[in-house]
């Protein structure tokens, strides 16, 4: 096992990284407040390792809480079942949720603990690539609004994060693919040499090598660790995580949640930014061809639906949280390694790429 701290001063969390860690019950119970603990999972994770969970709880008085699998079930009235259970248990203020699942189960977990009598404490037990490598750290939580994802939130940092990759043997082959796409973000956005690691061994990846799965998972953590301690509230340096995600929120708005998994959406996303990135003179052709075929090669989609035309995807685009005043600020690539932070762009750029980038 490898132990990585999130810096936030009194709010410091570790994130464990490891194989075999969900039998590790001391892991659970030394971050756990009171006696009064929630499992949050989903219909499709309870029955591999809940009661896995509930084993290493036997002194707790646990309840759980099974909320359907998907991210079109990541909306307010799922989130009013969290609500529910707590407050038909007489959970205090003390207890403790525990999220068990992918990013859909953290960011709904984490934004009933934030809420639940002004906050208690929650552990993020990630069951997906792309939960493990980037949603469950950093505390951003929330759900979606058929008008836009992730608008109603809070940031709320979970006491720890407990990466187990065995978990990862049970993920299917179009969720590996999808996790890996913010896999691939990172070495875009401020890790050039973890870029090129990736061009290496993404079919090692693909086939689940162990060794490169928790290589790939640390240095993903790492990169997210010091960039949530360096801004924890998304002010600066950190909104270069949403590198592709304004076009790709765009995607999974526009034609519904679920049609696309999110790391497939902004694995378009960050194609479309780096095409973006070309026409303003940053990228040249050979680094957009690079960035390209290695989410071809990860098994993602790199075009956007042909049913989302410009003026939609625009009209999706402006509502998001890194925008000013009505105007679209997108995180951009000077170089593969290099982000901007949220720029003004070029409308008539912007328009070229979206009428013409992966268009037939």
């Amino acid at each position: 096992m490898k132990t990585l701290q999130v810096e936030l001063g009194e709010r410091s969390y570790p994130i464990y990284i490891g194989s075999g860690l969900l039998k590790r019950s001391e892991l659970l119970t030394k971050h756990i407040k009171s006696r009064q603990v929630l499992v949050v999972t989903n219909e499709t994770i309870a029955p591999l390792y809940l009661e896995t969970i509930l084993q290493h709880l036997p002194e707790y008085i646990v309840e759980t809480v099974i909320l359907p699998d998907g991210e079109q079930y990541k909306t307010l009235d799922k989130v009013s079942r969290i609500f529910d259970k707590l407050l038909a248990g007489k959970f205090s203020r003390n207890a403790t949720l525990i999220a068990l699942g992918g990013g859909v189960i953290g960011d709904m977990g984490g934004f009933a603990a934030a809420c639940y009598q002004r906050g208690i404490a929650f552990l993020q037990i990630p069951t997906t690539l792309l939960a493990q490598v980037d949603s469950s750290v950093g505390g951003k939580t929330g759900v979606n609004h058929p008008l836009g994802k992730n608008m109603i939130g809070a940031f709320y940092q979970p006491q720890c994060v407990i990466a187990d990759a065995d978990v990862l043997d049970t993920l299917d082959d179009r969720q590996l693919s999808a996790g890996l796409a913010e896999v691939i973000k990172y070495g875009l956005i401020r890790d050039a040499e973890f870029f090129e690691w990736l061009e290496n061994n993404i079919g090692a990846l693909l086939a689940r090598d162990k060794n490169a799965l928790a290589t790939a998972i640390e240095r993903s953590c790492l990169n997210k660790a010091e960039i949530v301690a360096a801004d924890e509230t998304e002010t600066g340096v950190r909104a270069t995580l949403n590198l592709g995600h304004t076009f790709g929120h765009a995607i999974e708005t526009g034609v519904g949640y679920g049609e696309y998994l999110h790391g497939e959406a902004v694995a378009i996303g960050t194609c479309q930014a780096a095409d973006l990135s070309r026409r303003l003179g940053w990228l040249t052709d050979a680094d957009v061809e690079r960035i390209i075929t290695l989410f071809k090669n990860t098994k993602l989609p790199v075009n956007p639906p042909e049913q989302l035309g410009s003026e939609r995807f625009l009209d999706l685009m402006a509502v998001d949280k890194k925008n000013v005043d009505g105007q679209i600020r997108l995180i951009l690539l000077k170089q593969i390694g290099l982000a901007t932070l949220p720029t003004d762009v070029n409308s008539e750029l912007l328009a070229l790429t979206l009428n013409t980038y992966g268009r037939k």
